[in-house]
């Protein structure tokens, strides 16, 4: 389903598409997929050498590129690198958090431990995170606040988030653009 240029013969390269996606082009995100598709299953599946997670993560990756396709830029190289760049540390983060969970479980099934230890764990890792959150959240000026919480939190999509706010859709991006850059500065404190 690849769109190709009547003139060229050639379809439209992902430098093209992703700015076309950042504004929420969906057929611009079709061609993207049927483009970049097979090389990130490719290095989802060397990375991980399961099929099956190889196309979890190919299909999380691609959801990923129309979440954030307005970050790729293109003076930091290319838009195919940008994408297995994400396939990659998505496919490594599944390598570990795996190996992490099979150390855990010999760790525990070493010491006679059981399993509501590893609840119990996890509840006050779950909690400490949430705390850590809601604090980088009250950091934000209150329109970023108000953006980041319609989007991640209450599930509206960019446009609708605008229409919500009575302001244009650059605006509320530019606002989660800046939220999110500083929810993540605050959050890396937090390691």
């Amino acid at each position: 389903m690849s769109r190709v240029d009547s003139r060229t013969g050639a379809g439209r390269g992902a430098e093209v598409l992703l700015p076309l996606i950042a504004r929420g082009d969906h057929g611009a995100f079709e061609e993207l997929y049927d483009l970049v598709s097979p090389p990130v299953f490719g290095m989802a599946r060397r990375v991980l050498r399961d099929t099956a997670q190889a196309e979890e993560v190919t299909q999380e990756v691609l959801l990923e590129i129309w979440r954030r396709a307005g970050r790729y830029d293109p003076g930091r190289g290319s838009a195919l690198s940008w994408i297995l760049t994400l396939a990659h540390r998505r496919a490594v983060d599944r390598v570990r958090a795996a190996r992490a969970a099979s150390e855990r479980e010999e760790r525990a099934a070493r010491r006679g431990a059981v399993a509501v230890f590893d609840e119990v764990a996890e509840e006050v890792e779950g909690s400490f995170e949430r705390e850590w959150v809601r604090r980088c959240l009250e950091r934000l000026t209150a329109l970023q606040r108000q953006s980041v919480t319609l989007v991640y939190y209450d599930g509206y999509t960019h446009r609708e988030a605008a229409r919500r706010l009575a302001v244009p859709l650059g605006t509320v991006k530019s606002r989660l653009r800046d939220g999110l850059a500083r929810l993540r500065d605050c959050l890396a404190g937090a390691v």
